[in-house]
């Protein structure tokens, strides 16, 4: 499939052709509901979200990674990237770069996305080097705002928004994104060193880090963790009205990651908050149940467009 995508990607050069393969192994291998999601744009849209995601996956396993974290490896590659960048009016790819990094520049130069976007994302993965926790919701904001929102106003170019009011959304959306995470994940984040959920929330249901430490969902635990899924679920429901605010091509796959990463959330809920010894998630079976659907009629609005008619009809060949 990753073939056909590519040539109607329009993206024909064997050197790019292998740095976007790249991409979307580790988006098939890291990102499976955001991946799954990324099957409903028309195809040729495809491996510029791969290149997204990758870039964003690979800058974070420098930081993050539990068998082998390499921060120093994170600023010297961030630097060469932002380097690369500096090659105003010329349209050749920076033959320094990893696949991951051409990729990326590609995708950065064919959709217009703002360097600040990315330099905005770096500093909040160089930022995982030093900092154990956020004192205030408006601290984890900042860091977020890095790190999962700029992803929002990243993907936002390819997805088509139709009016200004989709940014706010988008950039609220990858917030939503990223705490669902921190709050499924927050005994895996332990082992980092890390707690993502604000202080000034640990402090109000009186729960410490050695509470977290020791892998017991407690009342005060619990309580905690329901405080943060309905601040979370808040994010949702003002990022909800910006999907309609895309070109209805992109509709269905950013509903569609909206619905199984919001349930994350729910999976939460249903074992009972055990968070800190195990990992929850949404399961294949429900995460089919709502993309399959959304697949068919991704397809019959694509048929109905004429841009990506001709393109995935020729993709699909």
């Amino acid at each position: 499939m990753s073939d056909r995508d590519l040539e109607a990607a329009g993206i024909t050069d064997p050197g790019l052709r292998t740095a976007y393969e790249a991409c979307r192994r580790l988006h098939a291998a890291h990102g499976r509901t955001y991946y799954l999601a990324t099957l409903l744009l028309p195809s040729g849209k495809r491996p510029y979200v791969w290149a997204l995601y990758g870039f964003a996956r690979y800058a974070d396993e420098f930081v993050d990674s539990l068998t082998d974290p390499d921060p120093s490896a994170l600023i010297r590659w961030g630097d060469a990237f932002l380097d690369g960048l500096d090659l105003d009016g010329d349209s050749r790819i920076d033959p320094s770069l990893d696949a991951v990094g051409a990729a990326m520049q590609h995708t950065m130069r064919q959709w217009g996305i703002p360097r600040v976007h990315v330099e905005a994302f770096l500093e909040s993965m160089k930022s995982d080097i030093t900092e154990v926790g956020y004192a205030t919701y408006p601290d984890l904001e900042t860091y977020m705002y890095g790190s999962a929102a700029v992803i929002g106003l990243q993907m936002l170019p390819v997805l088509e928004p139709l009016t200004a009011e989709a940014a706010p959304r988008a950039r609220a959306l990858g917030e939503a994104f990223q705490m669902s995470n921190f709050i499924r994940d927050v005994g895996e984040d332990l082992q980092r060193g890390r707690v993502y959920l604000p202080q000034e929330d640990l402090d109000l249901f009186g729960v410490s880090r050695e509470d977290l430490a020791r892998g017991e969902i407690t009342p005060p635990v619990r309580r905690l963790l329901q405080f943060e899924i309905e601040r979370t679920r808040a994010i949702y429901s003002y990022a909800a009205p910006g999907i309609d605010m895309l070109h209805e091509t992109s509709r269905d796959c950013i509903r569609t990651a909206f619905v199984l990463y919001s349930e994350i959330l729910l999976a939460v809920e249903r074992a009972d908050y055990q968070v800190l010894r195990q990992r929850v998630s949404v399961g294949m079976p429900r995460r089919l149940a709502v993309a399959l659907p959304a697949m068919n009629r991704a397809m019959r609005i694509r048929r109905e467009d004429r841009r990506w008619r001709r393109l995935d009809h020729n993709a699909m060949a």
